[in-house]
């Protein structure tokens, strides 16, 4: 699957040792606004250090990220997992061309955007453990 929108927030990278493996791993999530009437939002995670690096989002970045969705069973709960396996820079959501204004309108007012916080990771306690 994948969406093209506009990072909005990242978390704080997160990391830890594979119970399984024993291999050291990290993984960090944006958050992705897709535009339109209504924009919708997505939280995704990129999942290895070389991923990491290779990315190397930035907020305020239009990206098309192309990810995949599985779910993990916890104590009867279920939750969704969202991983980001490619990033495409540059290939924005087509947009069509503006309406010419007529000479006797006056300018749209300009309507100034709430500034976004970058969150913040979750606390030891708050972390799964998948």
């Amino acid at each position: 699957m994948e969406l093209t929108g506009k990072i909005i927030a990242e978390f704080n990278e997160r990391g830890g040792v594979s119970n399984r493996t024993g291999n050291e791993w990290k993984a960090k999530s944006y958050v992705l606004e897709v535009p339109g009437e209504f924009p919708r939002k997505l939280v995704f995670d990129v999942f290895g250090v070389d991923r990491l690096q290779a990315f190397n989002i930035q907020i305020g970045e239009t990206l098309t990220v192309h990810f995949d969705i599985d779910a993990h069973e916890y104590n009867g709960r279920w939750f969704n997992d969202v991983r980001a396996f490619r990033i495409d820079r540059g290939q924005a959501a087509p947009t069509a061309a503006p309406e010419p204004q007529a000479v006797s309108e006056a300018p749209a007012p300009q309507v100034e955007q709430p500034a976004t916080t970058p969150f913040e990771a979750p606390s030891a306690t708050d972390e799964l453990p998948f």
